[in-house]
């Protein structure tokens, strides 16, 4: 869900479109949505909302509290922010409505230069001052990181940081080539598989906070350990990751398509909320042909690629904005995150006691 276009930051890697559009969700287009929700929560269906794409916080407590009052109670909500506008205000928020909170910080002093204000000056000490407002509150929270330099040393960094300011979870991400942001990182496989080899291993001298990526190659470990065979695996739904913009657009598979058109099939849009209701939308979706044609890529990896079993052969967005197709395969953030995060996994060694 996207409450509102608008970032407060102008992160250097950042590759939403109109994050400089000040445009707010409509009432009508959450109340369709939270009815579809809805409909699926009183059939016994878990539902989880995630609000981001732009800063969630930018639209103000207020508006963002009547967007959530809307939905079920039941509804599982986290909010994906950069951390610079919490305070007391927006705490009691979290828990009134039993917010999970994803903080964007990029780790400590220097690591986070790339996250910078409108004007151009460090957001660090703002993100540091909203992580304190959640640990005043004890509000749990995840961390997610961009990182651009993957060494030993920046695991260490990253993981030290995490820890140390009470995470819960770390992410990790790759700087990508996406959206309005055209450069992928200069870093090769065996960087990241380096990195992701010093992670795991920081995390096993200290398993303090849970690692999100080592948790995918864990999950697939355990598949393989059930008994989940190759032939079983181009059989596994994908993920359609509904995500409803500001205007009720609808894009599926991924939501950084969200804003953006392909030159030759338009928009990456499949319905619009406002004219048909969300559950509708969805069954006609594999209808699109570029929803077609990234399906075709998911078969595409499935089919040729050993790492399908970690990232299930979708993350069509990597895939356009990498190669400029839907159905094309090994991309670099493939290789950088789902590729290397294996690896490292298979190359990380027990730490002597």
């Amino acid at each position: 869900m996207q409450p509102g276009t608008f970032c407060n930051l102008d992160c250097r890697y950042c590759y939403l479109p109109d994050r400089h559009d000040v445009r707010h969700m409509p009432p009508e287009v959450n109340e369709a949505v939270a009815d579809t929700a809805a409909k699926w929560s009183a059939a016994g269906h878990g539902v989880e909302a995630l609000w981001h794409l732009g800063e969630p916080l930018a639209v103000g407590v207020e508006r963002l509290d009547r967007l959530l009052s809307r939905w079920p109670r039941e509804t599982s909500h986290t909010i994906q922010t950069n951390g610079t506008l919490i305070n007391d205000a927006w705490c009691d928020l979290f828990q009134a409505h039993r917010v999970r909170i994803s903080v964007s910080s990029d780790g400590p002093g220097p690591m986070n230069a790339d996250r910078v204000t409108r004007s151009g000056r460090p957001a660090a000490s703002r993100i540091e001052a909203g992580l304190a407002s959640l640990r005043s509150r004890a509000i749990p929270f995840d961390l997610l990181s961009v990182v651009r330099v993957p060494d030993a040393r920046t695991a260490g960094a990253v993981y030290s940081y995490a820890r140390d300011i009470g995470a819960v979870s770390l992410g990790i991400l790759p700087e990508e080539k996406k959206g309005a942001h055209g450069r992928s990182a200069a870093a090769s496989k065996e960087d990241w598989t380096e990195f992701f080899s010093a992670l795991y291993t920081e995390w096993q001298r200290d398993p303090a906070v849970r690692l999100r990526e080592l948790e995918s190659v864990m999950n697939c470990r355990d598949s393989i350990l059930a008994g989940v065979t190759y032939e079983q695996l181009q059989d596994i739904p994908v993920e359609p990751m509904p995500t409803v913009s500001h205007n009720g657009d609808v894009t599926v598979l991924s939501p950084d398509f969200s804003g953006h058109t392909h030159p030759e099939y338009g928009p990456f849009t499949v319905g619009n909320v406002l004219d048909d209701a969300l559950d509708s939308i969805l069954a006609r979706a594999h209808e699109r042909p570029w929803v077609r044609e990234a399906l075709t890529g998911v078969r595409n990896c499935r089919t040729a690629c050993r790492y399908a079993s970690v990232c299930g052969g979708n993350w069509p967005a990597n895939k356009y904005f990498e190669l400029g197709r839907l159905d094309a395969t090994e991309t670099a953030y493939c290789r950088n995150l789902h590729q290397a995060k294996m690896e490292g996994a298979l190359q990380c060694q027990t730490p002597s006691q």
